[in-house]
């Protein structure tokens, strides 16, 4: 049995999650089929019978639901609790979740309660006795194989590390409320409350496809508007590096790098960014990097999977205009033969 720690967001099961579910089959399959179960925690009245047809989809057998006061806000001590008593319930040797914060933070505290290692950022994995788990370190600009042979064993999985797709074959899932005891030191670190954020800080740096990002070369809060146009166009998010947040430019919640965030988008567009080796460590494994700077020799440039010689007050307002007549032509179609 695999149990898998699932995460909800507006549209339902968070994207990472589902693609943590398509490293969960695949572990599953090379296990001779053992079924997937799924955990939500503090979903709302029918919110569980309502995933199940799309967890269905993704090869889910069982959904455990555990609600109620404690699971009303987030607690990391909590959720690793329930996330405890659905393995033993479900009999599970195998615990994972996505490697976002919560779901880093939770099975470590799982990892810690059962007196097992846990293995962060999972990318792949190669065989089952011991399983053997490929996984990003320092900021994902390395990997390192890491050996799990306690049961059960305890690890996350990188965000894009697979793509979420549905399985072959569509399962019937199963609702299953989860009674647990949770203590009062397990409420002691908790979310008390939370602030909806400006228009532009509603994004996830770590899920989203495409990250614009941009650096001192911006020259200035002024300078981005281009760069938060151009993350708009591609339904991507803004990042930042260290000097632009250490100088008020922008805030910290958009910072890419090794005291900021890791991302791995599809597709990277670092625009005056240099490229330290701060910055490259939480930006490594984006799959596509297109960089654009003055310098062809920073760092950067020579990194990037494509790089145009530039300056970004040109070349991003440039690359804006065609995206936005490539989109007027598309919704007015051909003309007239």
């Amino acid at each position: 049995m695999i149990i898998v720690l699932l995460e909800l967001d507006a549209d339902g099961v968070a994207e990472t999650s589902l693609e943590t579910l398509r490293l969960a089959r695949d572990l599953a399959t090379e296990g001779g089929g053992v079924p997937v179960h799924g955990l939500v925690l503090g979903a709302a009245d029918g919110v569980a019978e309502e995933l199940a047809d799309q967890l269905g989809k993704h090869g889910v057998t069982t959904l455990y639901s555990a609600r109620g006061e404690a699971f009303e806000s987030y607690a990391a001590a909590a959720w690793a609790a329930a996330l405890v008593e659905a393995r033993e319930r479900a009999g599970a040797v195998v615990i994972t979740g996505a490697g976002t914060p919560r779901g880093n933070e939770v099975l470590a505290h799982v990892a810690a309660r059962i007196d097992v290692p846990m293995a962060a950022n999972a990318v792949a994995f190669d065989g089952l006795s011991p399983l053997t788990v490929t996984r990003q370190v320092v900021s994902g600009a390395a990997l390192e194989e890491m050996q799990l042979p306690q049961r059960p064993a305890v690890f996350s999985v990188a965000g894009h590390a697979v793509e979420a797709k549905p399985a072959d074959t569509a399962t019937a899932t199963s609702v299953e409320e989860l009674s647990v005891q949770v203590d009062e030191p397990d409420l002691r670190a908790r979310v008390v409350s939370t602030e909806p954020g400006a228009p532009d800080q509603s994004g996830d740096l770590q899920s989203a496809r495409v990250v614009v990002g941009a650096g001192r070369g911006a020259g200035g809060p002024e300078g981005f508007a281009g760069v938060s146009e151009l993350a708009e166009l591609l339904g991507g998010q803004v990042g930042v590096s260290r000097v632009v947040t250490s100088l008020g430019w922008r805030p910290h919640h958009e910072q890419v790098g090794q005291t900021g965030s890791r991302i791995n988008p599809d597709l990277y567009i670092p625009c005056g960014i240099s490229g330290a080796i701060q910055h490259w460590a939480g930006c490594a494994s984006s799959k596509t990097i297109l960089a654009i700077n003055t310098d062809a020799e920073a760092p950067m440039m020579t990194k990037a999977s494509y790089a145009v010689v530039g300056d970004m007050h040109e070349v991003v307002p440039a690359i804006n205009e065609e995206i936005r007549r490539r989109h007027t032509v598309s919704t007015k179609g051909p003309p007239p033969a």
